[in-house]
């Protein structure tokens, strides 16, 4: 039977390993699965990583060392919902840890180059109010940060 869902591949170039492993630390519920390996056949070196497979929060994927030809973009990036501002903080830490790179309005790049948006859920219900006015004030504290601080957009929404 075919398995139900999609399978995220992740192109890295030699650094396959290495990224699942990062990947599964990051988040609590992360684990490695298969790895699989070149053969004589190629085309990389007898016994080198071609793929890992590894599932964080329920999603699976698959790192592949496929070469140079392809890097990342923020074309294509993982949102993260958080509960709170400690987990807001954690996976913040985590994900520009060793050459990570803050970007803008809770979006980081990884040290592989991978993006990810870290959102607060109190954030969506914001910017999403009713009340146009509220939903300004929301957005417009968001745009002006890096990482998202909730106790400042609270301030920022009910216009504190």
């Amino acid at each position: 039977m075919i398995e139900k869902g999609f399978t995220t591949c992740l192109w890295f170039d030699g650094r396959a390993e290495e990224a699942a492993q990062y990947y599964t630390s990051v988040f609590e519920d992360g684990r490695i699965g298969k790895t699989s390996r070149y053969t004589e056949a190629g085309p990389g070196p007898a016994g080198s990583v071609v793929t890992v497979d590894f599932e964080i929060n329920g999603q699976k994927f698959v790192a592949l060392n496929g070469g140079p030809e392809f890097s990342f973009t923020e074309a294509i990036s993982f949102q993260i919902t958080c509960e709170n501002q400690a987990e807001v903080d954690h996976y913040w830490d985590r994900l520009t840890e060793g050459g990570g790179q803050e970007v803008q309005c809770g979006w980081v790049k990884d040290r592989f180059g991978v993006s990810w948006q870290i959102v607060p859920a109190v954030l969506l219900d914001m910017v999403g109010d009713p009340d146009p006015e509220k939903a300004k004030r929301a957005t417009e504290a968001m745009l002006g940060m890096k990482k998202l601080d909730i106790a400042e957009l609270r301030k920022a929404y009910e216009g504190a």
